[in-house]
């Protein structure tokens, strides 16, 4: 690649850790013109452009026309976008917990789903204040001091009961085993009752969840320096087989790992992170 890729990650203040996973700023220049896939994620994508808007032609809600951005936030879906660049993206993405979403935004995440919407929408009058502070200094430090001053200000705290917060962490965390029907007998729920409270905060059925953490290992073992081969790729992230895989991939991506790989050259600052305890 002849771009240059520079940035920062940032760890928010511990009252917003419950809420908040991590911010990464990132300036991206001198990259081909082309496109890049918006993957799935078991996080709530939040971004503020810092200089020019961000254009997705294409979204992940299927009912949603393409659309320009100076700021957006997007919920949970099994679904890519797609994202257009000209070579040059600077700003600053944010990682939400789901719980994020009431605590911030005031409502579930559910409400989002799939759609993606400005920031202004969901945020109120702090979200153009975020930007153009933000736009207003070069420094990385001193950029996630602003988000956390103003995240603070916004945050109200909340709680999810202690099943679906037990439901989410099994459902969206490391084990590659995890299946819906023995989660729903460790909380002590029906599947119809898992089905009917993760569709109603969340958006996304049980099942959903955990295909998205899965695809989302494999998406991060994909992105190492020297990765894993495919097979082996697929086997640690829960999958039956490569074949599984690619499958999922086709659905979750639009196109097979193999595929992916080869054509990916844009490193926007997608890496997801981790899902982390719901609160």
């Amino acid at each position: 690649m002849a771009g240059v890729s520079e940035g920062a990650s940032g760890i928010p203040d511990p009252r917003l850790r419950p809420y908040v996973l991590g911010y990464e700023g990132y300036l991206l220049h001198g990259f081909d013109p082309g496109t890049h896939i918006g993957m799935p994620a078991s996080v709530l994508t939040v971004i503020i452009t810092i200089d020019e808007p961000i254009e997705v032609p294409v979204s992940s809600h299927p009912d949603q026309p393409g659309g320009t951005w100076e700021m957006l936030a997007s919920g949970l879906t099994t679904r890519p976008c797609l994202i257009a660049h000209n070579g040059y993206q600077h700003g600053v993405q944010l990682a939400l917990t789901p719980l994020g979403c009431r605590a911030l935004f005031g409502m579930p995440v559910s409400a989002l789903g799939s759609w993606i919407v400005d920031l202004s929408e969901v945020f109120g009058p702090s979200a153009r204040e975020l930007r153009e502070r933000l736009a207003g200094t070069a420094q990385w430090p001193r950029r996630f001091e602003i988000l956390d001053e103003i995240l603070l200000r916004r945050v109200r705290p909340v709680r999810w009961d202690p099943e679906l917060a037990q439901a989410w962490d099994l459902l969206a965390g490391p084990d590659p085993a995890v299946r819906v029907a023995a989660v729903a007998d460790e909380i002590g729920w029906s599947r119809r009752h898992l089905g009917n409270r993760c569709s109603a905060e969340l958006g996304v059925s049980p099942k959903d969840l955990a295909r998205i953490a899965r695809f989302e290992r494999s998406h991060a073992m994909l992105r190492l320096p020297e990765p894993p081969g495919l097979a082996e790729v697929a086997i640690r992230s829960g999958y039956y087989d490569q074949a599984h895989m690619a499958r999922e991939w086709r659905e979750l991506a639009g196109l097979p790992p193999s595929v992916w790989r080869e054509r990916e050259e844009f490193p926007f600052v997608q890496d997801q992170q981790p899902a982390g305890i719901a609160g």
